[in-house]
């Protein structure tokens, strides 16, 4: 009875315990409980059930009223369901037996193709072999072209087996179709090598294009390729002389102008009758006589120009960097023995210019051959050999497929030929060594030889002109040679040589200049001797700054030089650009060292003087002043005077001296320094208000004046805290130091208590 309750007791009411497992007291009441809750709550569920029980007896008419509707539809149903079932009975036995019809008609039309194509293959091979004995060796193509369009389950069928044999030709036909293969072959290859011999270019076409018609693709473009090469080979020597400069480089171009006329003219011949790409067999076979030809030409220059002996006097070679003027006359004497610069940049030209040949082929190969679009087999209709490639190699395992395999990269293929090779070893061997040793010889002996040039207003020496002259040539001569790999390695080498050569010794001649009057001893010409020293440091320095805009023009020039384009690819051209824009790192190490001798030159001669520049100018100047005197001040306008004259003294000989840069610099450094005494001396003075007018007319003065001086900029940046003095002491009397520090909209330099001592010098 107790399961019964539990099973009929609503779901949020839950038994806390099974009754058969009660064992005391207190559980047997706190169950008891529970059960007369649930018993409470089902007596009102079933209420309220009873409470409607109109509504269910409502919807049980409803029910009932649909009863005989429901069986008049059953009915309805299953006499539906017997008619449908006959129907669908006699439907099936009538589609089985049509669709027995048509599979019967489905092989009866396989067997009359089957027989139809074993019938054409008969046909075919049959006028094939009428067609060979009466020499017709096009229509023998189409014939060979039409029976291998044939499926290779049809051709080496048992029914075609059976069929196609005949008494004058009883092999299968497979065997018969690859026969007639080969013959056909042999006989367009014989025909195609005796018109390559006679230079017969109509008969040439006539049997080069029948060579894919049967599938022999591979074996068309080796005969074709023979026929270019020996085109290569045959042509005519150049006529000048081994010892002319020129005669190597005329050689190689003679080369791969040939190579490249015969790409240009013969690509579309192939394209033609052998589909887009396949001219990379032909040049495959134009590019090892190419390495052939290269290897003998550039072994030959070896010999001819005695290049091991001039490496080895280019790797004996020393360099003394910056020599002093005495030794630069022991140094001219051995001149002589020495190995020639002269012969080092022929030599270098010729070099860059057999490379740059090849590498301007290099990319006109590349270009040239790009991939295409591979439509034209498809538009054309031709049988191409990769339909057959699969029952070709069945008929065969021994050959390869009917059409040659897939086409290498090209690129790759150029670089990796041995006359690429030659040329990369040519540069690394004989290039770069030689190259550097010529760029650091024309540094040195630039150095030695340097003068000034007084005809250049600043004086320069004639260092940087000849240096960056010859530093533009170098590098377009290395752009000529064409190698990306080079040119980076190059790049960083001259670099190299300018920051430590050019401009080290530079610096080492900055350094000896005041060491070297130090050591030769004044004597009775000290004023002489400081000024020879000062125009020589001063001429240095304008090498330095007129270095840096050398440098940086060049590599403007040079990012627009008409090599880029024609020798290196698309793909190359940016990566280029970006390394000869490194160039440009060479101008901070010209920079920095320049910044350095500015500073030592103004350390040593004019920051002394400047200490006491304030104080000479300001001596016996008040600004406690009443009208009387604050009129005579303005009519005597002592402190701008004193000033300009004293600053005119300073900077007598740097403005027309130094570079507009180097002056600038130079002018800097000065107001740095006269700024801050002038602030604090500033501060140990009293003002009375015509007095802080009066000084405010006196700042903006000297600094209009200085203004004038150079274009250096805004000089009220230097002057920015005693302008900002100046306005604190130019407060009206009634007017808060406070009030005016926050809501004036000046961005202080200083605090507001050093804003209240500066307003406590008025008096």
């Amino acid at each position: 009875m107790s399961e019964s309750i539990l099973n009929t007791a609503p779901d949020n009411f839950q038994s806390p315990k099974d009754p058969r497992t009660l064992t005391s007291l207190n559980e047997i009441l706190s169950c008891l409980s529970w059960y007369q809750s649930a018993e409470t709550e089902l007596s009102n569920s079933l209420t309220q059930l009873l409470s409607n029980r109109q509504s269910i007896d409502k919807s049980l008419q409803q029910l009932e009223v649909l009863v005989p509707r429901l069986d008049d539809l059953q009915i309805e149903a299953a006499n539906f369901s017997t008619k449908v079932s006959a129907t669908a009975q006699t439907a099936e036995r009538v589609g089985g037996r049509v669709r027995s019809l048509d599979e019967e008609m489905r092989r009866v039309g396989e067997a009359a193709e089957r027989v139809g194509q074993v019938m054409e293959l008969k046909s075919s091979l049959a006028q094939l072999q009428s067609c060979i004995e009466n020499q017709d060796w096009e229509s023998a193509a189409r014939c060979c072209a039409r029976a291998m369009s044939s499926p290779f389950t049809i051709i080496s069928g048992p029914f075609a087996e059976s069929v196609v044999p005949t008494a004058e030709s009883h092999l299968p036909p497979a065997q018969t179709l690859q026969a007639a293969r080969e013959q056909l072959l042999s006989i367009f290859k014989s025909h195609f090598e005796e018109a390559s011999r006679e230079r017969d270019a109509a008969a040439t076409t006539r049997y080069f294009k029948l060579f894919p018609t049967i599938g022999w693709e591979a074996e068309g473009l080796e005969a074709y390729a023979s026929f270019v090469v020996d085109l290569v080979r045959v042509r005519a020597p150049t006529s000048a002389k081994t010892s002319s400069p020129l005669y190597f480089v005329t050689a190689l171009t003679a080369l791969l102008e040939s190579v490249a006329m015969i790409v240009d003219h013969h690509q579309p011949v192939v394209d033609k009758y052998y589909g887009a790409g396949k001219m990379t067999t032909v040049i495959k076979c134009l590019l090892d006589e190419c390495d052939r030809v290269v290897r003998l030409t550039l072994d030959s220059w070896r010999e001819d120009r005695s290049t091991k002996r001039k490496l080895l006097d280019v790797a004996n070679s020393s360099f003394s960097i910056a020599p002093t003027r005495k030794q630069s006359s022991q140094v001219s004497s051995q001149d002589d023995d020495e190995l020639d610069p002269r012969e080092i940049d022929k030599l270098l030209s010729e070099i860059a210019g057999m490379s740059g040949r090849w590498f301007l082929f290099r990319k006109f190969l590349v270009e040239q051959l790009q991939d295409e679009d591979v439509e034209e087999d498809a538009q054309s209709g031709r049988v191409t050999p990769s339909e057959h490639e699969g029952h070709q190699s069945q008929i065969d395992n021994s050959l390869n497929a009917w059409g040659s395999g897939i086409q290498p990269d090209l690129l790759q293929l150029v670089e990796s030929s041995r006359s690429h090779q030659e040329f990369d070893e040519l540069l690394a061997t004989y290039y770069v060594p030689m190259e550097t040793w010529y760029m650091r010889t024309i540094i040195d002996k630039a150095h030695r030889l340097s003068s000034p040039d007084f005809s250049q207003s600043p004086v320069t020496t004639t260092t940087p002109d000849d240096v960056f002259y010859i530093l533009k040539t170098v590098y377009s001569r290395v752009l000529s040679a064409g190698s990306l790999k080079h040119i980076e390695r190059m790049t960083d080498l001259l670099k190299d040589f300018m920051d430590h050569d050019y401009a080290g010794g530079i610096k080492r001649k900055l350094d000896d200049v005041y060491r070297t009057a130090a050591n030769t001893g004044g004597g009775g010409r000290g004023e002489k001797s400081e000024r020879e020293c000062r125009t020589s440091f001063i001429i240095l320095l304008n090498d330095l700054d007129l270095s840096s805009s050398h440098m940086e023009r060049l590599t403007k020039d040079l990012l627009g030089h008409q090599n880029i384009t024609q020798l290196f690819l698309d793909a190359e051209q940016s990566h280029v650009k970006r390394v000869i824009s490194s160039l440009t790192g060479s101008v901070a190490k010209f920079r920095s060292t320049l910044k350095a001798g500015v500073e030592q030159l103004f350390n040593q001669l004019m920051r002394p003087k400047l200490r006491t520049l304030i104080p000479d100018v300001f001596k016996d100047v008040s600004y406690v002043l009443d009208e009387d005197s604050y009129n005579a001040a303005e009519q005597y306008d002592v402190v701008r005077k004193r000033f300009v004259k004293t600053w005119e003294g300073l900077v007598d000989g740097y403005k027309d001296a130094f570079t507009d840069n180097n002056y600038r610099m130079l002018f800097g450094l000065a107001l740095d320094i006269i700024a801050r005494p002038w602030e604090k001396y500033i501060l140990t003075l009293h003002f009375s208000e015509l007095g802080a007018v009066r000084f405010d007319r006196d700042l903006r003065s000297i600094m209009a004046y200085l203004s004038s001086q150079t274009i250096f900029g805004d000089i009220r940046e230097k002057f920015v805290r005693l302008q900002q003095i100046s306005s604190l002491l130019n407060l009206d009397n009634e007017e808060d130091v406070d009030e005016f520090y926050s809501g004036s909209g000046i961005s202080w330099s200083f605090s507001l208590q050093d804003a209240k001592n500066v307003v406590a010098l008025k008096v």
